[in-house]
């Protein structure tokens, strides 16, 4: 599994529906696509919430990304990330 960190903005509809409710909806669809939450977090800033997920491949992520924007009308900016103890042994 990848690391990912998915960020999200909040659209004024995604507002509206902001809900426990929906939390748990939106965690669902990314079990169902493959992908598993390590942590979310509410920001201050660019952006309004941050996903830290493991995912099998890009593909998945982006089918999640989608899949969450339909369900959530937040709009997902994802970047993949490694650990600084993997990014050491690439660099040496």
């Amino acid at each position: 599994m990848a690391k990912f960190f998915m960020y999200g903005k909040y659209s004024q509809e995604a507002i509206k529906s902001i809900s426990p409710g929906r939390t748990k909806m939106a965690l669902d669809l990314i079990a169902k696509s493959g992908g598993k939450v390590e942590s979310m977090y509410a920001l201050l800033g660019k952006y309004d919430v941050v996903l830290i997920t493991d995912f099998p491949a890009v593909a998945d992520v982006m089918k999640a990304s989608l899949a969450l924007n339909k369900l959530t009308n937040i709009t997902f900016t994802s970047f993949s990330a490694i650990s600084i103890e993997e990014f050491d042994k690439i660099t040496v």
